[in-house]
């Protein structure tokens, strides 16, 4: 039993067994299930997932230090590129789709196709890669996507409270982790308990989605550099650390994917239409189509890709983020009321899990990761 729950741990598998649960549930006990999704909505999505995305994040920024996979800048920024890539294919994609039916009040849920799920990333990329370049690639496209996805849906869809003046915050907050950084250089609980929650509130009151909370507090936790083989012992000893964020947060990040996918995922197996497919449209075909164009344009202005990341690795890096799974449904429901309108577009979010099936296939076609042959898939 205890081998079983650390291989559904380490291989990120709580979410979707959260969200098989919650599609059980919410098409038997509807009642009940939307009962409790209500309730745990707000904590789990407004402020576990704050701690997730830091969680990601952490691993992220360790790669872009010097020694890292992502080092140096020119480096990073090319999953950024791909990102805005991503977005841009697959808003112009669900146009496109909604433009060629009759079903134009749809055109309001474009947002919702912005989004990645990033345990799905995860979960898949560490099945193809293991650990390495091409993950940390891959993350930190994932999380540039639904950054982006949140800013547009607050610039979009803003909250009637919302004050503007309140992103203020973000400068003490900012500030105050690095300070702390300076005078307690192997603790993380300070700017946790006092810049992070400085952070939350400048984003929650400010309109934008306070799960972003923690990406501008976690430069400034204790790191170490990510190298290309972190499954070596020295980078192991280095994150196994009672300072380190990723040590501590390993497990109970667990926990939080296994509620949001709980959460958010409980869809009706009803209303298909067309926010259906023009949502698995766009995230199947358009979003990795604006990846490979903009990381291609990226490379060819002068940008690079990380050590040990090749073309063919590229473009299973690229189908690894179709699916939007339970953050396409949360997505859609910050956009869109409760309606037939909502449920097309939950259903389609669902429904590119098969995303998955569609990278494994291409990544055994290219032999790519671990189905690479010596010598084979390297140019």
């Amino acid at each position: 039993m205890t081998r079983a729950l650390r291989f559904v741990a380490d291989h990120y598998l709580l979410a979707p067994i959260g969200a098989i649960v919650a599609i059980g549930w919410a098409n038997t006990f509807g009642a009940s299930y939307f009962r409790v999704a209500d309730m745990l909505a707000f904590a789990v999505n407004d402020v576990g997932m704050a701690f997730v995305l830091g969680f990601i994040a952490q691993e992220v920024v360790e790669a872009a230090l010097p020694g890292g996979t992502l080092h140096p800048w020119r480096r990073a920024a090319l999953p950024v590129i791909g990102a805005v890539g991503g977005v841009l294919g697959a808003v112009a994609t669900y146009d496109a789709y909604i433009f060629s039916g009759d079903s134009r009040n749809l055109l309001q849920g474009w947002p919702v196709v912005s989004a990645v799920d990033i345990a799905f990333c995860y979960f898949t990329g560490a099945a193809i890669f293991g650990r390495g370049a091409r993950l940390t690639f891959l993350l930190l496209l994932a999380i540039a996507s639904d950054a982006i996805g949140l800013v547009l849906i607050a610039c979009r869809y803003p909250v009637p409270d919302a004050r503007a003046a309140a992103a203020l915050l973000i400068v003490p907050a900012i500030w105050s982790a690095a300070q702390l950084r300076r005078i307690r250089r192997q603790s993380m609980w300070a700017q946790l308990v006092v810049s992070g929650t400085l952070s939350w509130f400048a984003l929650y009151w400010s309109g934008v989605h306070p799960a972003l909370a923690l990406l501008p507090i976690v430069p400034w936790l204790p790191h170490s550099a990510r190298h290309l083989d972190t499954m070596g012992d020295p980078d192991r000893v280095r994150h196994v650390s009672p300072s380190h964020f990723e040590h501590v947060f390993r497990y109970p990040v667990q926990c939080l994917l296994f509620l949001f996918g709980l959460v958010n995922a409980g869809v009706l197996l009803k209303g298909f239409g067309d926010g259906t497919w023009g949502a698995l449209t766009a995230s199947l075909v358009g979003r990795p189509a604006g990846i490979l164009l903009t990381v291609g344009m990226g490379v060819a202005a002068g940008f690079q890709l990380p050590r040990g990341v090749y073309q063919r690795d590229v473009v299973v890096i690229a189908l690894a983020t179709a699916p939007a799974f339970t953050f396409g449904v949360f997505f859609a429901t910050a956009v869109l009321p409760v309606g037939p309108l909502l449920t097309e577009l939950k259903i389609g979010a669902m429904a590119t899990a098969a995303g998955a099936l569609l990278v494994c296939g291409t990544a055994r076609l290219l032999r790519v990761g671990r189905f690479a042959r010596t010598g084979i898939g390297r140019h």
